[in-house]
């Protein structure tokens, strides 16, 4: 049985919002100065346990544009894995190896998690991450946790979210400060 992780950059204050400053948000931008290596090979080996990274249609579309043109092994891995984009927007085909799961998003990952298989990863989306949290289907929350608080933009957990007991199952201090946090739900 495959897992869902939510895997998510998050300042002090807890926004997630645009921290790789592609545009999304005046704040954004706050992640690449901390993002060193041990960062990237932690998100690299991650990553690459995964058979799909999932994401929702802001960050689809932020992501398809700033990645294709990068290089590198993590890169190359974000590049080569299927997608799969949670929207009620989107139809038909995509770009960047990318499927819209189109109609029941959460009954199609709860379907997709019972097949055997590699994981399934989400980037971004709040709003996706809190209904597969209601609907009990995400595993592991991974958050790496940066030193600086911005004041403003997208909170990882807007007010209303479901209440969910976590676990810590595992911590580590990164590079610049950075803490990398790993949950399970109880």
């Amino acid at each position: 049985m495959r897992k869902i992780i939510v895997s998510t950059l998050m300042t002090l204050d807890g926004v997630v919002e645009d921290p790789g400053g592609f545009g999304e948000s005046p704040y954004g931008g706050w992640a690449p100065a901390y993002f060193g290596d041990e960062a990237a090979a932690r998100s690299l080996a991650h990553l690459s346990t995964c058979d799909y990274l999932l994401c929702g249609r802001r960050t689809y579309e932020l992501f398809a544009k700033a990645w294709p043109n990068a290089s590198g092994p993590y890169a190359d891995r974000l590049n080569s894995i299927p997608k799969l984009v949670a929207s009620t927007t989107l139809t038909g085909d995509l770009d960047w190896n990318a499927t819209v799961l189109e109609g029941d998003a959460v009954g199609a990952l709860a379907e997709l998690k019972r097949q055997r298989g590699g994981d399934l990863m989400l980037y971004g989306s709040a709003t996706l991450s809190a209904s597969l949290l209601r609907h009990g289907l995400v595993d592991e929350l991974s958050v790496l946790v940066f030193p600086i608080v911005v004041g403003a933009g997208k909170r990882l957990f807007a007010d209303g979210a479901p209440r969910v007991e976590l676990k810590l199952v595992e911590r580590d201090e990164l590079d610049g400060g950075v803490a990398g946090l790993r949950y399970r739900p109880v």
